[in-house]
């Protein structure tokens, strides 16, 4: 039997992951991080989730716990989500609980605590090879929901630990199963937001109380002014709305952010195309891969023809610029090979 720790958010993807693996037979029980200690009223964070998680794991007569991690989860994603806007980076905080916190600090208090494995509710598939060999990291059976892009960190050592027992479902039927269980999260809607991000301040209240934000100029392609911005630091690269650039004949967008200057350059959509992109901090699900990739730099856009080789994507066709700081992922097919960070380069 398999003791299995299950990462519980108060969801009902994480609800049916438990109920599926004590289904199975395993040994299960239930963990919820406690992350954000401030307020939250959008994410998986609040009280009100660790509340349905405990009462889940109650109704499925499994034993749950709670892992303060606050610490760290300011440390290692909501310091560096900070430091990222301050510098003019679009950071992934979601990317980053998962590398840090979930599938790092989790997996090695469950080997101190004797778990074999962790499993999350996570919509992306693991499978060993036909040989019985090494592991691959897939997307989910319901693309609409496909995770792998959040997920594109882990490597062998992680995926010989992490189960994901909801990967091959469609959501409708995760649903039905949480439904058919009685669970009490079988209807709640899913998380879509950053959990440290209220809807009601949102992300400039946000970095404000924490980040001096300064006004800046916004310039057009040949250095002139055509607007301003109350804070350059939270100005994203392809960004239209925002600008100051109301009553424009044409659509203009951000196509350069230098935060130290307080500049903002803006230019025509056809000024955002590039070939190329440049990626750092490459992780790899296994060996590094090199050629013809597909490539998605969002967590539910399409990927998109290229090839890479040391550090850089060269686009089958001209993409949009990827705005410095977010995640972009390399798969074949529903294989995910790797991903990094895009460069600010």
């Amino acid at each position: 039997m398999t003791r299995v720790l299950v990462a519980m958010s108060g969801g009902v993807d994480s609800s049916v992951a438990a109920a599926l693996l004590q289904r199975a037979g395993h040994d299960v029980v239930g963990v919820t991080m406690k992350l954000w200690g401030g307020a939250s009223d959008t994410g998986c964070c609040s009280v009100a989730d660790v509340d349905d998680a405990r009462r889940v794991a109650q109704q499925l007569g499994i034993d749950h716990y709670v892992f303060n991690f606050g610490d760290d989860f300011m440390d290692r994603v909501v310091g560096p989500y900070v430091a990222d806007h301050g510098a003019g980076r679009t950071p992934n905080p979601c990317v980053e609980c998962n590398r840090h916190l979930k599938f790092d600090l989790l997996l090695r208090r469950a080997d101190r605590l004797g778990f074999d494995a962790v499993a999350t509710g996570h919509h992306a598939r693991v499978e060993r090879d036909e040989n019985g060999g090494r592991w691959r990291l897939l997307r989910g059976a319901d693309g609409a929901k496909d995770q792998s892009y959040v997920l594109h960190m882990l490597g062998q050592a992680e995926l010989a630990r992490v189960l994901l027992p909801v990967g091959a479902m469609v959501k409708d039927d995760a649903r039905r199963l949480a439904g058919e269980l009685g669970l009490r999260t079988a209807a709640k809607p899913d998380s879509q937001d950053v959990c440290f991000i209220t809807s009601t301040g949102g992300r400039q209240e946000f970095l404000r109380q924490r980040l001096p934000l300064h006004a800046g100029r916004v310039v057009d392609r040949d250095g002139r002014d055509v607007g301003t911005v109350p804070a350059v630091e939270l100005v994203t690269i392809g960004q239209r709305k925002g600008l100051g650039l109301g009553g424009s004949p044409t659509p203009r967008y951000a196509v350069a952010v230098d935060v130290a200057a307080r500049t903002v350059t803006v230019g025509a959509e056809d000024d955002l195309l590039t070939r190329s992109l440049v990626v750092e901090r490459m992780t790899w699900v296994d060996a590094p891969v090199a050629g013809e990739v597909e490539v998605q730099y969002s967590a539910h856009g399409a990927a998109r023809a290229a090839t890479f080789a040391d550090g850089v994507v060269r686009w089958s066709r001209p993409q949009r610029r990827v705005a410095p700081g977010q995640s972009v992922v390399l798969y074949r097919g529903d294989e995910v090979l790797g991903g990094g960070v895009a460069s600010s380069s």
